[in-house]
């Protein structure tokens, strides 16, 4: 058994590389039970976020390229693409990534809050296709214990930052007085919810949500004193909106060139202000070639970012200290376990002997043979028995000069020095 994490993030590869591999929510569970069933996955989750795509699995027989080749058959991504912007741990390594993603320490944003509540989202995906099992299944328990020891025991957590918080940010820069701006945001999931928050403390108070399902749209807005609006309505209202904030799970853009210049016709040119958290992206990209509009994506908000990572670079070597320990635990419940079944053996080989012997001697007990020649006989057989297999062994561990297999007897026994020199 392997524990393996792939992934692409935003530290490897562009946003026009990170949407090309991004997985849609609707065939998510299809594509994990179709991944999980080649030879050699064993179980497998899938983490897909603006920021990163990660592969979760615990692997027999099977390598990294052969993982890669499914990614390239199911998002028709080259290879050479691929090789070139992926990362690949096992074993001990990608059970501390899997750890400091949960804990926000692998994020755009350092300390991010959001990643945990995602990856969450991922486990229970992928348990309700069917795709994880026990081993997968420790492993996310574990990863949701650290994080969430990291969040109390670190100050990792205490800054508002994020993704929407620097968005927000960036319009503060922009917008000279934010109170009398109009935001229309696109997408209704946690993000734009932190989007909204971080506006109206901004002072924003008109804001129009735009969500493929109105009631969603809704639930939204009723918090913000908000408009709600279904998607097929933003090109009646995009005109009127200073910024546009959008993050959706589309798999094709929301917003076009064209409605966006028709936009500014109605405008008469006044600027428009947009950033696109989303991947893939919600706005065409060829929006940015339009002379009044600003778009940004996920990767121009790096600047801010960075002056936020500053502030929480203290907590998070404490927080590295917490995952250090708990991968650690992890990793010693994994041996604890693949020990397990060499155990059973071992106890139902010696039980085996045991019972052997024991109808033996309960044989002659019934002729009648002397009780006490019968129970020395017993005890001697037994000993001889169980000791026979692991003498021989020795005998050619020590003739091999294989000085190690010795020792280890000796700590199995607790056999000291003054007990091996005083043998003859």
């Amino acid at each position: 058994m392997t524990l393996l994490a792939l992934g692409i993030n935003h530290k490897t590869a562009p946003v026009a590389v990170r949407e090309k591999v991004a997985f849609a929510p609707d065939l998510l569970p299809a594509q994990l039970r179709d991944a999980n069933s080649a030879p050699g996955m064993q179980e497998i989750a899938i983490l897909s976020t603006c920021n990163r795509t990660e592969l979760y699995c615990n692997v027999e027989g099977m390598d990294i390229s052969q993982v890669l080749e499914w990614l390239h058959k199911t998002h028709g991504v080259p290879l050479s693409q691929l090789a070139d912007c992926h990362y690949a741990l096992s074993d001990e390594d990608a059970v501390k990534h899997l750890m400091r993603v949960a804990s926000g320490l692998d994020s755009l944003i350092l300390g991010e809050p959001q990643i945990l509540g995602q990856m969450k989202s991922a486990f229970a995906v992928a348990q309700e296709a069917g795709t994880i099992g026990p081993e997968l299944g420790r492993l996310f328990r574990q990863t949701f214990t650290v994080a969430k020891q990291v969040r109390t025991d670190t100050a990792i957590g205490e800054n508002p930052v994020s993704v929407a918080y620097a968005a927000v940010n960036l319009a503060q820069r922009i917008f000279s007085d934010l109170s009398k701006t109009r935001a229309l945001l696109i997408g209704a999931g946690e993000t734009i919810d932190l989007v909204a928050k971080h506006l109206v403390d901004a002072g924003v108070s008109n804001i129009t949500v735009a969500n493929r399902t109105l009631a969603r749209a809704e639930a939204l807005a009723d918090q913000f004193g908000a408009k709600a609006i279904l998607l097929s309505d933003i090109p009646d209202e995009l005109y009127k909106a200073d910024m546009v904030i959008a993050s959706t799970a589309s798999p094709l853009p929301i917003l076009g060139k064209g409605a966006v210049e028709r936009a500014l016709r109605k405008r008469k040119h006044s600027p428009m202000f947009m950033v696109d958290i989303a991947v893939p992206r919600d706005i065409e990209a060829e929006v940015a070639e339009l002379n009044d509009v600003y778009l940004y994506t996920v990767d121009d908000l790096k600047d801010i970012i960075d002056e936020n990572v500053r502030q929480r670079e203290f907590a998070a070597q404490d927080a590295e200290e917490i995952i250090e320990v708990g991968s650690s635990d992890f990793m010693r419940q994994l041996r604890t376990l693949d020990a397990v079944t060499t155990l059973k053996a071992f106890r139902q080989h010696a039980e085996g002997v045991r019972d052997i012997e024991l109808e033996k001697a309960m044989k002659r007990l019934q002729k009648g043979d002397d009780a006490q020649k019968v129970i020395t006989t017993l005890a001697s057989m037994l000993t001889n028995k169980l000791i026979h297999q692991p003498t021989v062994q020795m005998r050619e561990a020590s003739a091999e000069g294989r000085k190690e297999v010795m020792e280890w007897v000796q700590e199995l026994y607790q056999l000291n020095d003054e007990d091996v020199k005083a043998q003859p």
